[in-house]
């Protein structure tokens, strides 16, 4: 757990203002859905912060921070890789691409994104539907 939770400058200064717009966004679309915990942590050795969405002890994903760099990870175990595969044919081929490349472990496929942009968000809404339903209307 994170003693001092970053603030909005921090965060902005961190990122650089564009990133800091995605990561916005990108919150604002998972609030939008999504009645969760959210937790502030480091972010290990890779990354200066992580802030996680959790319900019932089960996280649905993982938003990363560090200099000029936002993270997106999503895990998908076995049940949720084969819903993916079931909405392949629905999601953009960068999407695909980066989870066809990442390594599969017994337990589940880590699967990070980098956000540059709001382009993917409506892919990352859908995998986010695999994992759990929203909960919000």
């Amino acid at each position: 757990m994170l003693e001092n939770i970053p603030s909005q400058s921090m965060m902005a200064e961190l990122l650089g203002q564009s990133l800091f717009k995605v990561w916005q966004k990108l919150c604002s679309a998972i609030d939008e859905k999504y009645d969760m915990e959210k937790l502030w942590n480091t972010g290990g050795k890779n990354w200066t912060y992580e802030y996680k969405y959790r319900r019932g002890g089960k996280t649905l994903c993982s938003l990363y921070a560090k200099r000029n760099c936002v993270g997106f990870m999503i895990i998908f175990g076995k049940d949720e890789r084969i819903k993916f595969e079931d909405i392949r044919d629905t999601l953009s081929d960068s999407v695909c691409k980066r989870y066809d490349e990442t390594t599969t472990y017994r337990d589940g496929k880590w699967v990070m994104f980098e956000p540059t942009d709001t382009s993917e968000f409506d892919d990352y809404m859908k995998l986010l539907a695999v994992k759990r339903k929203p909960n919000i209307k």
